[in-house]
């Protein structure tokens, strides 16, 4: 997936500035969200314990107790070696689809090349189900990887695709999914929810970069939100329920003060101080000391 041009890695998380040459200020969308994020201890565990249960080491180990410390450090991370995994297929799904909107736009891409970077990576059926779906749904990209702004609320984000489907605009989230065992895509978080709800919410859309030139959001805030899983076996597009958009837009809205509230804690210094004991009272002090 192409960059944005205006969005920096900090230390509170990921944000974007108005123009390549200014500050970061507000904080990027999936930053936003990440304050909701729950514990995956219980997933960390598994994925660590599976990895052990299917070493093929792990008989002789038993023996040998330098080999079985390899075995459980190796284990150790396997959550970790996965997530990254993971990271970098959806990298190249999410370019893959980003340069097929871009031919149809008629705008440069590299759509070999992004497909040669699946296949070598033994991945080319995300981009077979993807295309068979751009096409049985007649999607007609308008932008692709459209940087929007929220000033009122102070946030921005780049959005994957912005279509026409079935005579409608559609505001279109991509994200690549595992299979389950029965061959079918496994289901989106409803955390997609907030993020496409708050890409509709938008009051600017980025012209140019270089010069920090924004332009009034120009679509209409009834979009048709889709949330667009891509497997190997099928691509599963889902609708977000327009009854509950103003509700996931309030639950937005007070993690980016949950976000802000935790800059504004952090600043205002250290939130533990070391104390000692307390002064040891006249009336027990030892047999035999002379309190003065």
């Amino acid at each position: 997936m192409t960059q944005p041009l205006l969005a920096h890695s900090t230390e509170h998380g990921r944000m974007y500035s108005r123009s390549t040459t200014d500050r970061p200020i507000v904080p990027s969308i999936t930053t936003v969200i990440s304050q909701a994020s729950t514990s995956l201890d219980g997933w960390i565990g598994y994925m660590a314990a599976n990895a052990v249960a299917n070493d093929p080491r792990v008989p002789t180990a038993l023996g040998n107790p330098a080999q079985l410390r390899t075995v459980v450090k190796e284990a150790s991370v396997a959550a970790e070696r996965y997530r990254d995994e993971a990271a970098e297929r959806g990298t190249r799904v999410h370019f893959y689809c980003e340069q097929v909107a871009l031919r149809d736009l008629e705008q440069p891409h590299v759509l070999d090349a992004a497909r040669l970077a699946l296949v070598e990576n033994g991945e080319e059926a995300f981009a077979d189900r993807f295309d068979e779906w751009w096409t049985l749904y007649q999607v007609r990209p308008l932008a692709a990887e459209l940087t929007v702004w929220n000033e009122e609320v102070g946030y921005a984000g780049t959005l994957d695709l912005l279509a026409e489907i079935g005579g409608r605009l559609c505001l279109i989230d991509f994200k690549t999914k595992n299979t389950d065992r029965d061959g079918q895509v496994k289901a989106l978080d409803d955390k997609v929810v907030m993020q496409l709800v708050a890409g509709m919410k938008a009051q600017e859309s980025l012209v140019n970069g270089e010069t920090g030139v924004w332009e009034p959001w120009k679509y209409d805030h009834e979009l048709i939100l889709l949330g667009v899983a891509i497997g190997k076996t099928e691509v599963r597009a889902m609708r977000a329920n327009p009854e509950v958009l103003k509700e996931h837009w309030f639950r937005f809205c007070a993690l980016r003060r949950s976000w802000e509230a935790g800059l504004d804690a952090a600043a205002a210094g250290r939130a533990l101080l070391p104390i000692g004991p307390p002064p040891v009272p006249a009336a027990s002090a030892a047999p035999g000391v002379v309190v003065s």
